[in-house]
């Protein structure tokens, strides 16, 4: 059976595309992988060890992108290295701040994608909303997301390049685990995580290699809409936190909204939850719930969620997200009063169940409402928005 959506994901990775000036792009890379390619530029390989560990603290440990910055490498190998190499950043085309603090940005690829990331701050921890695809392909019907067709998934450096971004907009580098306003990552943006796993994987590997970003697992969360094939795949080899896009508690209503459940169902995704390594009551298992007017909120509906979790005597926590509407939504929020009642069912039912506080809704940056801001504004437009920019700086 096809997986839902335009396209199937397509499991072989992606051939590099050299950038235009024939310069490599160490950003995204391993140390292993930066001493490859160091060897490959003919640096001998004793050497190539060495300059490896180095660039790799430079660029995640302190966020450095200029060779020239790197002092403790010699000025003639700084010179060479910076014939041969660059390390980047996203393009940022357009970035917005809402009222209440959210942060959002459109980034552009090399290649003309654009896709978005957030920032969402809060009193004792701050966290970011990262993509993982341009695009989605799994169609879930209350996601603005879900109305892009997928155009292909971001590599390692494009999804660590917004942890980057993210830093050296809050100023944090160098990379430190106290007083940092950027204190948690979830793979909540634009895409499925699951659905470009190694990416996913390689990127979240280098935010929490202690010798570079250095953010703990316990910190990181990746959301699938429910990729059952690769969840413990995922907790073997990621081990991060889990969430999971539940948003319904019946085969009918998930099958219409979140279009997956007809791949893999209610049953099948539970018992994966219950087999995910290392959830346990210290790092209990998220379940995400939209709530959507006379469709998924009624007491019933909120039982039947206990009973579930119950059943798969799962560690969970579940997250209920008032519905952000957009553009062309076929659904509408459910009352205050019918959500605070829900929540106090599963309340009672002995499950933690707070309702999230909307955030950057006035900016398009609350959950499910992320879509490449480049499909509302011309090309034209984002790109005079971009030269006014750059003359205003300078």
């Amino acid at each position: 059976m096809a997986i839902p959506g335009h396209i199937d994901p397509v499991p072989v990775p992606r051939a590099f595309v050299a950038r235009q000036d024939g310069r490599v792009d160490l950003l995204g890379l391993t140390k292993a992988d930066l001493r490859m390619a160091l060897e490959t530029a003919q640096l001998e390989p004793k050497q190539a060890k060495l300059r490896a560990k180095q660039i790799f603290s430079w660029i995640y440990n302190r966020g450095v992108t200029e060779f020239a910055l790197m002092t403790d490498i010699a000025k003639d190998m700084r010179g060479w290295l910076e014939q041969r190499f660059v390390v980047s950043r996203p393009e940022v085309v357009e970035a917005q701040v809402s009222n209440d603090g959210t942060r959002k940005w459109l980034l552009r690829s090399d290649d003309g994608q654009d896709y978005e990331m957030v920032f969402i701050p809060d009193a004792d921890r701050g966290t970011l909303c990262v993509s993982s695809q341009v695009g989605c392909t799994l169609n879930c019907r209350f996601c603005y997301t879900g109305t892009m067709r997928l155009v292909r998934n971001l590599t390692p450096g494009e999804i660590v390049g917004q942890v980057m971004l993210a830093r050296d907009a809050l100023g944090e580098w160098p990379s430190q685990p106290e007083g940092r306003m950027l204190t948690n990552i979830v793979m909540m943006g634009m895409g499925e995580p699951l659905y470009n796993f190694d990416n996913v994987r390689d990127a979240l590997k280098l935010v929490m290699d202690g010798d570079g970003l250095a953010l703990s697992k316990r910190r990181i969360t990746l959301s699938t809409s429910g990729v059952v094939p690769l969840m413990a795949r995922a907790g073997e080899e990621i081990g991060v936190n889990l969430a999971v896009s539940l948003h319904a508690v019946t085969k009918e209503v998930r099958d219409e909204i979140v279009p997956l459940n007809r791949k893999y169902g209610l049953e099948e995704l539970l018992q994966a939850c219950a087999d995910y390594p290392g959830a346990n009551n210290a790092r209990r298992i998220t379940f995400e719930y939209v709530m959507l007017k006379n469709k998924n909120d009624s007491d019933d509906d909120a039982r039947e969620l206990v009973r579930l979790l119950k059943k798969y005597q799962l560690p969970a926590k579940v997250n209920l997200i008032p519905f952000n509407p957009w553009p062309g939504a076929d659904y509408e929020c459910s009352d205050p009063e019918r959500i605070a009642r829900f929540s106090d069912i599963v309340f009672k039912g002995g499950i933690s169940a707070p309702v999230r506080t909307p955030r950057g809704r006035d900016i398009m940056a609350a959950c499910g409402q992320l879509k490449s801001a480049s499909e509302k504004k011309s090309r034209a437009e984002l790109d005079r928005l971009a030269a006014e920019k750059q003359a205003a700086l300078g």
